[in-house]
């Protein structure tokens, strides 16, 4: 059965990271996604390490995003290769790119022009900072956004230096947002029959996913600093050191009874009538003096023994477990977040799978990443008409590269 973005045309501009990501999110839904890459090394992420040969032609890191996506070459520096391209924009209805704002200017391919051959194409830019604005021009990776966009001055240990998030949560989210924005074009285009241009900045987006940082400071004057593991205002919601490791657990505010049911276990009864801590936020006031007792009383049993515990009166409880941990557990089997898919050299390549489960159209990893212009004479003779002598013709011209 198709995907639910089946019959959905993407061209794919996009390099390194929060493109891709974006536009393997849209291929994982059924869009057919062509990534356009120049012909002589391709995405820069072809470069990124660890490799899964001794050649480094295969980068793991290329291959963990761009899955599900036909790969072509085509110089767009060339007249031949952006005349080549814009003949192929009408064809398509989406398209992403997420180059240096004033590159597609450069390539003459703005959406004022393209949009002039395909009224009805939704096209999306990701940038560090968007299109506008003092700091649209300069040059953004994951780390600036996250430093900028104060992610890292509340990333670690009371106290501690700045801290980058572990995964490049600038990136990716600002991956999603652009996907949702897509999705919504794309639907209202089925009421104006018109397309429209997206402008996503990733540190827009890191700003945005920090509401509880920026509605404390708006509401009580105070910058917000690190609290390492714990929450700003519930209490206790962290992480605390067991017998063998460390369990996250995250008790609710007032009105739940989940606080009484923790004092049971942790065995402090005295706690539960105590007026001092009956609310999240009281307790959150009275960290200082309540978190040494909640440390000693979490030292005395292991992982799994807080975990059967907790989990037994149903409060949130979970143990901290590393990316070896994470990729054997058993409910991630079971929701296939880690699925084998067939590689022409390597037999097998394992990806993580897709967290969107919809009940009648499918959605997920379905091929591995494209090697550099593979798909290119397919693509051009699917939608320009193109013969293989004409294909070949632009081949022996440096306009295109076929793998």
């Amino acid at each position: 059965m198709p995907g639910p973005l089946d019959g959905i045309r993407v061209l794919d501009l996009t390099r390194i990271l929060s493109g891709p990501f974006c536009s393997m999110v849209l291929a994982d839904l059924g869009a057919d996604v062509v990534k356009v890459e120049e012909p002589d090394n391709g995405d820069p992420a072809r470069g990124n390490g660890p490799f899964m040969d001794k050649e480094n032609r295969f980068s793991s890191y290329f291959m963990s995003i761009n899955r599900n996506k036909r790969g072509v070459a085509i110089d767009l520096n060339s007249p031949k290769g952006r005349d080549l391209f814009l003949r192929m924009v009408p064809h398509f209805d989406v398209l992403l790119e997420n180059y240096r704002p004033g590159t597609m200017r450069k390539f003459n391919l703005t959406y004022d022009v393209l949009s002039q051959v395909n009224p009805r194409l939704v096209m999306a830019s990701i940038s560090g900072f968007g299109q506008t604005g003092p700091y649209a021009a300069r040059p953004a990776l994951d780390v600036i956004v996250q430093g900028m966009g104060g992610l890292m001055s509340i990333t670690g240990e009371p106290g501690g230096e700045p801290v980058r998030v572990g995964t490049s949560i600038g990136d990716i989210t600002a991956a999603l947002f652009t996907g949702n924005a897509v999705l919504a074009a794309l639907l209202e285009r089925e009421r104006s029959g018109k397309g429209q241009y997206i402008d996503i900045g990733m540190m827009d987006c890191q700003v945005a996913i920090m509401e509880n940082a920026f509605s404390r400071y708006f509401t009580l004057g105070e910058v917000p600093r690190r609290l390492g593991s714990r929450h700003p205002s519930s209490t206790p919601f962290q992480a605390f050191k067991t017998k063998d490791g460390h369990v996250v657990v995250a008790i609710m505010g007032g009105g739940t009874d989940q606080w009484p049911l923790l004092c049971a276990a942790l065995d402090h009864p005295e706690w539960i009538d105590d007026e001092r801590y009956d609310t999240g936020w009281k307790r959150t006031q009275r960290y200082d003096e309540l978190i040494p007792h909640l440390n000693e009383a979490f030292l005395r049993k292991t992982n799994a023994e807080w975990v059967e515990i907790l989990g037994d009166m149903g409060l949130p409880v979970g143990p901290v477990q590393n990316i070896a941990e994470v990729a054997s557990d058993p409910q991630m089997r079971h929701r296939e977040m880690f699925v084998d898919l067939p590689h022409p050299v390597f037999g097998t390549w394992k990806s993580t799978g897709n967290p969107i489960k919809m009940s009648r159209t499918p959605s997920g990893p379905r091929f591995v990443a494209p090697q550099l212009g593979e798909h290119t004479a397919e693509v051009l003779r699917e939608v320009l008409r193109l013969t293989d002598q004409q294909v070949a013709e632009l081949v022996a011209e440096d306009v295109v590269g076929a793998g």
